[in-house]
């Protein structure tokens, strides 16, 4: 039988102003989704009845409530998938929540919505109602366990990697339109092209060799792939972290410097970034008021202003100025004896002069 497979949803393309040089749309594709290290990502799981999906029941041209809550043993499956990914030593962390108001990331288990999470940043476009992650089956069967770790990769920013340019992947794409649209999975050609048959640009690929060992990648069944020859017998990843998703993660989200240097109004510091790598600064300031935090030069960049709230980070601004003119500002009002942490990504730097960030 054909495998159920993670099916993510059409995200909004990006609107980038035309003309940008492509080295540049080349690093805005590739960071627009990851966040910033250092944060912590905040989960929740939708419990009770409330919350609920409206389904038609076939053949009766009635409906019936599904409810998104999932029972207390799919939950630890995913707690424990989460702590493995910390485990790696990234440095983003994950902090389970009561409130769904704090919570960037929302689960739920929906059975028969299928698998699927928002990739990255995306999660922040979802309504705080909403879901930005779904279990649709057992995740306590055996060989499930990948399922959840497959999620979460995708919330920290990596997409399927079966998709990856460089795997020279060549399909038999009307067998698997036609294994797709039967049970379990019920997709579409719409669907099955942009999840499975689809090749991704790359500088949306997780890296610049393929890895079928990835955890983001899916089994394929015999007769699905044409060449290379070697997998038309099929294909079928451990469901485990590969050393290469490792080597993702912590390449985009290497342990968090514990003492970032000061960030002190009215001087500018310059940042001598390269595409893709960030800057951490702490701000403590002298009085309270309303501060502009910004950048300055010729570069893309994410800057993020978090506060400390018994010893956590907790987001309180944030500006993406990727592929505009114009650079981040921020004008936050900070308190005197709270400590402030200022994170900036950049994703490319272009000109003769030197990027910085000053606070006023």
């Amino acid at each position: 039988m054909t495998a159920r497979y993670c099916s993510l949803a059409q995200a909004p393309a990006p609107a980038f102003a035309p003309g940008l040089a492509a080295e540049r749309l080349s690093a805005l594709h590739g960071g627009r989704r990851m966040w910033v290290n250092g944060t912590v990502l905040h989960y929740w799981f939708f419990d009770g009845d409330a919350d609920a999906s409206v389904i038609p029941v076939p053949g009766t041209g009635m409906t019936r409530r599904v409810p998104w809550a999932g029972a207390e043993a799919q939950r630890d499956v995913v707690r424990g998938c989460f702590r493995q990914w910390q485990d790696l030593g990234i440095g983003i962390s994950f902090a389970e929540v009561d409130d769904r108001s704090e919570a960037e990331l929302r689960i739920g288990f929906q059975l028969g919505d299928g698998s699927w999470s928002a990739v990255g940043r995306d999660a922040l476009l979802a309504g705080r109602q909403e879901r930005t992650m779904n279990f649709g089956w057992d995740l306590t069967a055996p060989g499930e366990r990948g399922t959840a770790l497959h999620e979460i990769g995708h919330a920290l920013g990596m997409v399927h990697e079966h998709q990856s340019p460089f795997a020279g992947l060549h399909w038999d794409d009307e067998a698997v339109y036609a294994e797709l649209a039967g049970p379990p999975n019920h997709w579409g050609r719409e669907r099955t092209h942009r999840n499975i048959l689809r090749t991704l640009g790359p500088d949306e690929a997780n890296g610049s060799v393929w890895d079928p060992q990835s955890v983001m990648g899916f089994p394929f069944p015999s007769g699905w792939i044409l060449e290379p020859e070697r997998y038309r017998a099929g294909i079928e990843p451990p469901g485990t972290l590969s050393a290469a998703d490792k080597e993702f993660a912590l390449r985009w989200y290497p342990p968090a410097d514990r003492q970032p240097p000061a960030l002190v109004p009215f001087r500018s510091v310059p940042l001598g970034l390269g595409p893709g790598e960030q800057a951490d600064f702490v701000v403590d300031p002298p009085e309270t008021r309303t501060y502009t935090l910004g950048t300055f030069g010729d570069g893309d960049a994410v800057v993020v202003v978090f506060e400390e709230r018994d010893g956590e980070p907790r987001y309180l601004a944030g500006r993406d100025d990727g592929g505009t003119a114009r650079n981040a500002t921020i004008g936050a009002r900070l308190v005197k004896g709270r400590r402030y942490i200022v994170r900036i990504r950049l994703y490319s730097a272009w000109g003769a002069g030197e990027t910085a960030v000053m606070c006023w």
